[in-house]
């Protein structure tokens, strides 16, 4: 899944491609999209999962503007993907899963 823009507005391409960290779909493709196309624009979320998926497009994201939130460990059945964002330096605030929608709604 990619994030692509087109002038003022946003579309969503889903597109079959090579195993990326082990995965596919991963979530690093659309983050790292994410923070090319859409940058102070958008809000990022990673939430329980094993791995590291999605860390480095996160700090991606992150450098690039976004406001990003990750699950905390108490939440997480896994805390790996949002451990591993959050170390990269990708991660604005880290809560409890079900605190995420709040935060999302502040960050717009």
């Amino acid at each position: 899944m990619l994030i692509r823009r087109s002038g003022a507005r946003y579309y969503v391409n889903v597109k079959d491609g090579p195993f990326v960290s082990r995965h596919r779909p991963s979530v690093n493709v659309l983050f790292k999209s994410t923070a090319k196309n859409a940058g102070v624009n958008s809000v990022g979320v990673i939430l329980t999962g094993m791995g590291s998926d999605g860390a480095d497009g996160m700090k991606l994201m992150h450098d690039a503007g976004s406001y990003n939130i990750a699950q905390d460990e108490k939440t997480c059945v896994v805390y790996g993907m949002p451990k591993e964002a959050v170390e990269r330096g990708g991660v604005d605030v880290i809560c409890p899963l079900d605190a995420i929608p709040a935060k999302i709604l502040s960050a717009l």
